[in-house]
């Protein structure tokens, strides 16, 4: 908990750093308008626009958005497939490999972030607000919480 509030504290200073010298930099009668947090900004994710040379951003086409590229190209191969009468594998397929796909292995998760399954952790260290088999029983029979 000590950490994700130290996290948030540091975001909100950047934030605010970002944004006090966005302003300066603008005329007075023009309003600023909201920025896209720095990970959508950098997935590409941020509305549309991407940095250009110079740090200046540039409007992406609607066309040329890769994510949508690949649905369409999901859909036009959905279109054939059924055409085929492999519609249905053709669906099934492709959300098994979307699930395989979406998957982090434990190699890929970045230093000191802890898994969902505490059984994947250091130790089983369990995240912070998960409902352990102690805590429902003691709410089941109204018990104290041990030291207090």
């Amino acid at each position: 908990a000590a950490t994700v509030e130290r996290r948030l504290a540091e975001f909100r200073a950047a934030r605010g750093r970002s944004a006090f010298s966005s302003r300066s930099a603008e005329p007075p009668g023009k309003a600023a308008a909201p920025e896209a947090p720095e990970g959508q900004r950098a997935a590409g994710l941020g509305g549309g626009a991407q940095a250009g040379p110079g740090g200046v951003e540039t409007a992406t086409p609607v066309w040329a958005r890769p994510l949508l590229l690949k649905v369409l190209l999901w859909a036009v191969l959905l279109a054939l497939f059924a055409e085929l009468e492999l519609g249905l594998p053709y669906f099934v397929l492709s959300l098994l490999y979307w699930m395989y796909a979406s998957t982090r292995g434990p190699a890929e998760r970045r230093r000191g972030e802890l898994s969902a399954y505490s059984v994947f952790n250091p130790g089983c260290t369990a995240i912070a607000g998960t409902l352990t088999a102690e805590q429902l029983e003691r709410e089941l029979y109204y018990r104290p919480a041990v030291g207090r």
